[in-house]
């Protein structure tokens, strides 16, 4: 057994990687073809490495690649002497099949790269769990982890060099600019939000504080059905307020604009039924699927979205009744310890995260009750981790008769990649419903007439 582990080659294609890199010099258009497949760090000659560095250099300042320019850029960087190197990549020009079969190239470049972080990953968990010095738990986490980065469902695997960065977001940039449908930003489906959101990002920590009974499940819910209509993607809901069917009679509520009391009691009127039937029929081709697990532990929550492909986006109902995987000291440190891994689930799977948080009782003591981040309840952790708060704030909830449509506001009081402000739009309590104020940008269908 030994003698056959020492006589292993290491994945490598030499004639693969000699291609991708003489392709480029033959037509350097073909980085646009590429650059979203794979890094510098994919090439296993360090030479190789540095010349599609070089490459990367040229192709970022707009200039010409050829031999003699990218042969420069290396000798400026110590890589090669002024003797050397050139004729190395007239031999790469040179040995091009076609560069028309680039993506083939550098797919079988990058599948070799992974095949050696597999081997690298494997023999990390074998020496940890030869040792016996971690919790098997923790150890089994972590290679499911890594090994679902490396199959594509999160990212980062290692050191990557900015030049690659900058080479995919310019690339990103470029399918977006006058084309909102490239845009892969997860929108709320509210137009006065999202423009100051700009929508949520791949990996986001989107935290929805509000005191209770003031909308936080039927906004995360709102939103929920907007982006699983707009992406097209797996929506995972996990609910540990509301059983899976309380949950679906809301949403069927607020699709369809039925009192959600009217149909508690089924006192629904004909054109009740046909909105209900409608609606239905939307929320059924919708991908989303509902958890309702009560007591639900993050190791849990991470496993079942590990079983999970196409994930557009999560949402969580609500962070205080989650429950602690091992023992801790206080409830400022597990609420604590709550939001840091979400936020490392949301990077991990590379999809945007919304969470529900109550808030605590230090707005009913001010005459301004609108929320504040110093309310956030248990752990000024979870402001730090999240990467977007929002808290809901209705006026209305705070007087002795309320209006049937009254104004509320999602106050957005931290917001990485964007303003911060106030948003007016619209809540019907009866529907469990937000739409945005203006009426012709608001989501699902217009409002019936009121009797």
């Amino acid at each position: 057994m030994a003698d056959e582990l020492s006589t292993r080659k290491i994945p490598f294609s030499l004639e693969a990687e000699q291609s991708v890199l003489g392709s480029i010099l033959i037509s350097p258009e073909c980085f646009d073809n590429i650059a979203e497949i794979i890094s510098s760090s994919d090439f296993y000659l360090e030479e190789h490495k540095e010349i599609y560095m070089a490459m990367q250099s040229l192709f970022l300042e707009s200039r010409d690649i050829d031999p003699i320019l990218v042969a420069d850029t290396l000798v400026k960087l110590g890589i090669y002497d002024e003797s050397g190197g050139k004729e190395y990549l007239r031999t790469l020009a040179e040995i091009v099949p076609t560069p028309a079969n680039v993506r083939d190239y550098a797919e079988i470049v990058k599948d070799k790269s992974r095949l050696r972080e597999l081997i690298s990953i494997c023999e990390d968990v074998a020496g940890a769990a030869y040792s016996g010095a971690e919790d098997t738990d923790l150890l089994i986490d972590s290679a499911e982890s890594r090994i679902l980065a490396l199959s594509g469902g999160g990212k980062g695997a290692g050191f990557v060099h900015i030049k690659d960065v900058l080479l995919k977001q310019f690339n990103y940039y470029q399918s977006i600019a006058g084309n909102e449908e490239q845009n892969t930003t997860t929108p709320t489906g509210f137009s006065d939000i999202d423009r100051l959101l700009v929508g949520m990002s791949a990996g986001d920590l989107v935290l929805v504080g509000a005191r209770p009974g003031m909308g936080k499940t039927a906004f995360a819910m709102n939103v929920a059905v907007n982006a699983a209509k707009k992406t097209k993607k797996n929506v995972c809901v996990f609910s540990l307020e509301m059983s899976s069917e309380q949950l679906a009679s809301r949403m069927l509520s607020s699709e369809a604009l039925v009192d959600g009391t009217s149909l508690r009691r089924g006192a629904l009127s004909h054109d009740d039924w046909k909105r209900l039937a409608e609606a239905s029929a939307a929320l059924s081709s919708c991908n989303i699927y509902i958890d309702d697990t009560s007591g639900l532990t993050i190791s849990a929550m991470r496993a079942k979205l590990h079983r999970m492909k196409n994930i557009g986006l999560i949402v969580l109902d609500y962070l205080q009744l989650m429950q602690s995987d091992h023992r801790v000291e206080n409830r400022v440190q597990e609420v604590a310890d709550y939001s840091r891994n979400l936020k490392l689930i949301a990077k991990e799977l590379n999809v945007p995260l919304i969470c529900c948080a109550q808030l605590s009782r230090g707005p009913e003591s001010r005459n301004d009750k609108r929320p504040m981040l110093s309310d956030l309840r248990d752990s000024g952790a979870i402001e730090q981790d999240a990467d977007m708060v929002l808290f809901l704030y209705r006026g209305e909830y705070y007087k002795t008769t309320g209006a049937a449509e009254e104004d509320a506001e999602v106050i957005i009081a931290k917001n990485r990649h964007g303003s911060v402000g106030n948003v007016t739009v619209s809540w019907i309590g009866k529907y469990t419903k937000f739409f945005t104020k203006n009426r012709d940008d608001a989501p699902g269908t217009p409002l019936p007439a009121e009797a």
